[in-house]
This record gives structure tokens, sequence and C-alpha cells, in this order.
């Protein structure tokens, strides 16, 4: 009896304005009725991938609100959204952690209930592939080619800490922590799965493994390879140990 008041308690109607403003209703039948689902562990599953939308739709509001303030030039609005981005993938990595307590076992459960969908399909995920794109275009327009710098200026002969140096390394935070939850999602599919299973596209987990190692803005990595090869040069490659005291 305890178990069926507390979910008469989620599926009431909205009555409070609290309720109303955040559509608690229909987001809290957003999920399959309890009765159906196929284990304990699946309401676990649809909730975190759920969420995961919502995170990956606010990411996306707010590089569109990050592109737009770059065109305008305005640094310091550029930098507080990204912040914000860089705080949501954080917490996208972080979620990943509650599906670890699902068994591989369980979670074969779930996947039957999947049909031939799989996280690829996500909306989310494939409309923020394209948002760098859009980023790169508009930092290299307004922050590099108007004040006559590269990447290499900003990094190396011209480096200042400016204006241009701030908004590239948010765009490599943002690259890594985009990795980093590839990277995680990864060891969860092998934690949930295996290595050398097929998807649920019938291709390997090392084939989308490999999918996920591709850098979003490959010219701000690239020049800090070429910066320590230029020192390397110019120190020496191997260098002498350091004295005994």
């Amino acid at each position: 009896m305890e178990r069926e008041r507390f979910y008469a308690m989620l599926q009431k109607k909205q009555e409070f304005d609290y309720e109303k403003y955040l559509n608690t209703e229909q987001l809290l039948t957003a999920q399959k009725p309890y009765d159906e689902l196929c284990n304990k562990d699946e309401l676990q599953f649809q909730i975190v991938h759920q969420v995961e939308e919502l995170w990956l739709k606010l990411i996306i509001y707010t590089l569109l609100d990050i592109n737009e303030y770059m065109e305008q030039g305005n640094t310091n609005r550029v930098i507080t959204l990204f912040k914000r981005v860089h705080i949501t993938q954080r917490m996208m990595i972080d979620q990943l952690s509650l599906l670890e307590t699902m068994s591989p076992k369980d979670y074969q459960s779930i996947r039957t209930q999947l049909g031939n969908g799989s996280g690829q399909e996500s909306p989310g995920f494939r409309a923020l592939t394209l948002a760098p794109q859009s980023l790169w275009k508009t930092f290299k327009t307004v922050y590099l080619d108007q004040k006559d710098l590269t990447i290499e200026k900003i990094y190396a002969t011209e480096y200042d800490h400016s204006d241009t140096y701030m908004i590239a390394e948010c765009l490599a935070e943002f690259d890594e922590l985009f990795q980093k939850f590839s990277y995680h999602h990864m060891q969860l599919i092998y934690r949930s799965i295996g290595f050398d299973s097929k998807s649920l596209k019938g291709r390997s987990v090392e084939l989308l493994n490999n999918r996920t190692r591709r850098k979003l803005f490959q010219e701000i990595w690239d020049v800090r390879t070429q910066m320590t090869d230029e020192w390397g040069t110019e120190y020496g490659v191997v260098r002498k140990s350091l004295p005994n005291e």
C-alpha cells in the first residue's frame, strides 16, 4: 500500500502553480508506467537518458547564444555562458555513474525494450555535433581574421592572454569535456555489454569507440604539439638530469 500511495502522489493532476510552471504532470508521466517496466532498473535507465536529452537541449540553446555574442565581440558574455556549458557537460558525465549500478543481466532485459534504437539516434547529440562548425567559423571570423591573428600567434609568438586566447581556451575545454563524456560513455558500454560485442546496429563496440576520438577543434590541439616540438628543438629533446644534492 505504501508504494501505491507514493505512485499516486507523483501521478496526480497539476494543482499548484509550481507544478503547472514545471508541467510536472507531463514530466512525471514521460516514463513507462510502473507496472510495465521490464525490471526495477528500467526506470533509472529511462530517466537518465531523458535527463541527458534535457541537458543537451540546454547546451545547444546556450551555444547558439554564445555564437551570437561572439558575433558581437561580447567576450565577457561568451566566457560566462561557456562556463554554464562546461558545468552542464560535467553533470552529464557524472550522471553516467548512476547506470553503473545496473548489472549487465538487468541491462540485457532493458535492451530488448529499445527495438532497433541506440544512443546514436539521440536528437540532442546529433544536433550537438553540428554546433562546433558554427562556433569555429564565428570565432575565426571575429576573433582571428578581423584582428589579424592566428592560433599560433595567440598561443605562441604574440601570446598575451588576450580575449581571443580566453575564448580559444573555452573552446578547448568544451572539446575536452566532449571527449571525456565520450570516453566515460564508452566505459559504461564496456561495463554493460563488453569490449568485442556487436552494438544494437550490428557494429562492433570498438568501431563506435574509434568514432569518438575525433577532436572538434583540431587546430587548437595541433598548436600545442607544434609549440612543444619547437621547444624540444630549442632546449633539446633529451636534457640533462638534475644534479644530485
